[in-house]
């Protein structure tokens, strides 16, 4: 778990290896469990036999969309990234969001992959 404050708003990162697309959708759920405080519980995930994004309820592109780009970008299969987001108060706007959640799931990445190290 990562976590990071923009602007009030706290993001908070989570990721780890998944070999089904059962495991992932468990292992969300129990992320939204933990967590049914917060405004947005954002995911993305790449398996073998399924790719997924959800921007759960952020506008467009700006959420889920990072997260994908976290994981392709560093060349991560079989794995989910979960962010969980505390709506501070102040809109970040698009840009805002974009790097808010993109640097969550890259520092949640980082330290799935030091921990395999």
């Amino acid at each position: 778990m990562q976590e990071i404050i923009e602007k009030k708003s706290r993001f908070i990162g989570y990721a780890a290896r998944m070999d089904s697309e059962s495991k992932a959708k468990e292992y969300i759920a129990e992320i939204t469990r933990q967590h049914k405080k917060s405004r947005h519980v954002v995911f993305a995930y790449i398996l073998l036999t399924s790719t997924r994004y959800s921007d759960d309820g952020e506008p467009r592109g700006t959420a889920g969309l990072p997260l994908m780009n976290s994981l392709q970008r560093r060349g991560i299969e079989n794995a989910v990234v979960v962010v969980v987001r505390y709506f501070g108060g102040i809109l970040l706007g698009k840009g805002g969001l974009i790097r808010a959640y993109g640097k969550a799931a890259g520092l949640a990445l980082e330290a799935m992959l030091k921990e395999e190290e």
